[in-house]
């Protein structure tokens, strides 16, 4: 948070130092310019409150709650100068948090028409460096599910691991030997290592940039040999795609784009045009 501010004011605010008398006190809103779905109301406040604690930050609706155009997010009151100065940084974060729930809200909605039982929609850890925790907390508004946090929380054997082992056979006993007690997902690109995998009895087999067509056989051979097993669909996960790869029957549908891809959502900071910005100087 101190790092965004700092980035963003450099050795000072002149225009508002400037323009601005310090004792000035005003109130503005922060306003949605487009519908979507708000997170990151806790960072907003955290950056005006960084610049002053007698700002008075008012939350209007909560993370997770949809919005139309035109709605009142929050209100903020106090020192003029510390809402003029934070007031970029907590759009920057805002409009990013906001636009990640509204996308995975989106991908939510998709996965879950397709089935009684929907698809869990997953983050990656494809996520602004630095910013994850905020990210992923955006996600979980939006109705989405964190897929794990950090390297160390989840062993993952992807392709990389599996040609530098041998095999996924290799490289879950590598792993089993080092860890005994770790959950193991491990990725699959084809038939053959969807059944190499199985025998293995993992936690998770990930399905790798497969058709539909592809995981829902996969997910039967999955299904017979290893009936705990968990299965997650991964790779070129389009709003347009998810619907079909729900219903192939796997259990979670990772997202890069939910983190990687998400447009920000239109978020202004208005002092509308009858309540100006100054309420008063003391």
């Amino acid at each position: 948070m101190r790092q965004a501010l700092d980035e963003d004011i450099g050795r000072g605010d002149i225009t508002t130092l400037a323009v601005v008398p310090a004792n000035a006190r005003g109130t503005a809103r922060l306003v949605a310019r487009e519908a979507g779905v708000i997170a990151g109301l806790d960072v907003a406040r955290a950056v005006f409150r960084a610049l002053s604690k007698n700002v008075r930050f008012t939350a209007k609706v909560r993370d997770g709650q949809r919005v139309r155009r035109g709605a009142v997010i929050a209100e903020v009151r106090g020192p003029l100068r510390a809402i003029l100065t934070g007031e970029r940084v907590a759009l920057n974060f805002l409009q990013r948090l906001s636009g990640i729930a509204t996308l995975t809200r989106a991908y939510v909605a998709r996965a879950s028409v397709a089935r009684a039982k929907p698809a869990e929609v997953l983050d990656t850890r494809k996520t602004t460096p630095g910013l994850r925790a905020f990210e992923k907390a955006a996600v979980r508004a939006g109705g989405g599910t964190n897929h794990r946090f950090a390297l160390d929380e989840l062993i993952m054997i992807k392709n990389n691991h599996i040609a530098a082992a041998g095999s996924i056979t290799a490289a879950v006993r590598r792993v089993r030997k080092r860890f005994p007690r770790r959950r193991i997902e491990v990725e699959a690109r084809t038939p053959a290592e969807v059944r190499e995998a199985a025998v293995l009895n993992p936690d998770i087999i990930m399905l790798d940039n497969m058709t539909p067509a592809q995981m829902r056989r996969a997910v039967a051979v999955i299904r017979s040999m290893s009936p705990k097993t968990a299965i997650e669909a991964s790779g070129g996960m389009t709003l347009g795609r998810v619907r079909a790869v729900a219903r192939t029957g796997v259990d979670w549908i990772s997202v890069g784009a939910l983190t990687h891809s998400a447009p920000a959502l239109d978020i202004a900071l208005a002092c509308g045009k009858r309540a100006p910005c100054v309420v008063r100087t003391a």
